[in-house]
């Protein structure tokens, strides 16, 4: 550990530098955006009726402005 230190002082750390922004390749990586999912087309009587409520939601006198 003492050797360590005293390389420390007399180099220095150097750092890395950043990796930069992430790359964004457009893939939808989640089930529940994916646009058969939630308009319940796939078939799954959960995703139909999800998608029921977000119809609802989304005709909501609160929601339309």
């Amino acid at each position: 550990m003492a050797d360590d230190f005293q390389d420390i002082l007399e180099n220095g750390i150097s750092f890395k530098k950043a990796s930069g922004p992430k790359k964004d390749d457009g893939k939808v990586k989640t089930k529940a955006k994916k646009k058969k999912y939630i308009t319940g087309a796939h078939g799954s009587g959960s995703a139909k009726q999800k998608a029921k409520y977000r119809q609802q939601r989304a005709n909501r006198k609160s929601q339309k402005h």
